[in-house]
């Protein structure tokens, strides 16, 4: 299984979970409910996972920690707010190459639609995807999860 295969599992549950619980929680309970979904579906799942920095030769654990990291090898920042804003993007960017991960999706459970708040950032992904095109496949990724579940 490869990122792209964790990613379309993680859309689907996250639609899912969005069309069920709805915008307006607390983050804490979708990131929650999340784990315990992706695990349900036989992944690997961790929570608050510390992310390290390394400055000049000391290594510091205490600076960043990814909501979920699935299989080892996706990292999902869930949000709750009124809108993303590129800082967000940025943070996500930030722990995919301080952890050398290659793909994470940013999740606003605030959005009223659940394809509207995803975000899918890649880290140097190895795909036939073109990197111009982000926008499109993270779209795309949420339409078909919503397909699937609707």
């Amino acid at each position: 299984m490869d990122e792209n295969d964790i990613g379309t599992i993680v859309m689907t549950a996250a639609v899912d979970i969005h069309r069920n619980l709805g915008p307006g929680l607390l983050e804490s309970v979708y990131e929650v409910v999340l784990a315990h979904t992706l695990r349900q579906q036989g992944l690997q799942v961790q929570r608050q996972v510390p992310i390290s920095i390394t400055y000049n030769g000391l290594r510091f654990d205490e600076g960043f920690r990814a909501d979920i990291i699935v299989e080892g090898r996706v990292i999902l920042e869930l949000k709750c707010v009124e809108k993303l804003a590129n800082s967000h993007k940025k943070q996500l960017l930030t722990y995919l190459k301080l952890s050398g991960l290659k793909l994470g999706y940013l999740f606003n459970f605030s959005a009223a639609v659940m394809r509207d708040g995803v975000v899918r950032v890649v880290n140097r992904l190895d795909s036939d995807f073109d990197p111009n095109s982000m926008k499109k496949v993270s779209r795309g990724d949420a339409e078909n999860a919503e397909r699937r579940e609707g």
